[in-house]
């Protein structure tokens, strides 16, 4: 049977790691739960960890309906949770890591900053493949949709090469009202931008709003708002192609002179 890991950014007690649980239990996999003890949002692949005498913080839980999946509370980020599982700590090493369902899309460019998505890469870079799955509301009410959406593409991950990446986000709708599945591009922007309102002596103050810009039909925040679930395969870590370093090479030359 095959292991896997179902961690979050929103921490242990969010609804949606229940709900991804349940869709992976669905596709016959053998689950472990662990995530944060806290809300660790906005933590991309951080491996920060809560740590006692070189111990890092765990505590056992139970996730609400499901009593024989183990879970873990563990005071570190959704990375470093991601990190200590492949090697070993809650059992046997999960071959593919299920992130989510995390409340909010994760969408264009700014996943880089994502807790959710930064644990799908962080197990790639260990050979899992790894899915990422964001409902397109802050607090959603169709949690159903997003176990359909992760039951559908779970299996088609499976069977995909170690190390690939998928980012899917959720409409917030019944699953009777779902447009569709589609691949979609990254938005250059995500669903939400930063704006710096105000800067004081000793603070800058950060308000977040709504992206107001209209994205091109193809990418992820525009076929969210058509209310299709959108699937981004992404790419590992990896070093750039083709960049010609040979001025720096040059430049370094000269300053050794």
């Amino acid at each position: 049977m095959t292991r896997a890991l179902i961690t979050n950014d929103d921490g242990i007690d969010s609804p949606g790691l229940r709900c991804l649980a349940i869709a992976a239990l669905e596709c016959g996999l053998d689950v472990v739960v662990a995530a944060p003890s806290w809300d660790a949002s906005g933590s991309s692949a951080s491996l920060t960890a809560v740590q006692r005498d070189g111990r890092f913080l765990i505590e056992n839980r139970t996730i609400d309906g499901l009593p024989a999946v183990r879970a873990y509370a563990a005071q570190a980020a959704p990375g470093f949770i991601v990190t200590a599982a492949v090697h070993g700590a809650f059992g046997e090493p999960p071959s593919i890591v299920l992130s989510g369902i995390n409340c909010g899309a994760n969408t264009g460019h700014a996943i880089l900053h994502s807790g959710t998505v930064g644990a799908a890469l962080t197990a790639s870079t260990y050979a899992c493949r790894a899915l990422a799955v964001s409902m397109n509301a802050p607090h959603p009410a169709h949690w159903e949709t997003g176990i359909s959406v992760a039951t559908a593409v779970i299996p088609w991950l499976l069977e995909q090469q170690p190390s690939v990446v998928v980012n899917a986000n959720v409409p917030d709708v019944p699953a009777s009202e779902l447009s569709g599945i589609a691949r979609a591009k990254l938005a250059p922007f995500g669903a939400v931008q930063i704006n710096i309102t105000d800067v004081g002596e000793g603070y800058i103050k950060m308000q977040h709003s709504e992206q107001e810009a209209v994205p091109d039909e193809d990418t992820d925040v525009a076929l969210l708002r058509r209310n299709f679930a959108t699937v981004t395969p992404l790419l590992p870590v990896c070093e750039a192609e083709a960049v010609d370093i040979s001025t720096i090479a040059r430049r370094l030359e000269i300053a050794l002179v």
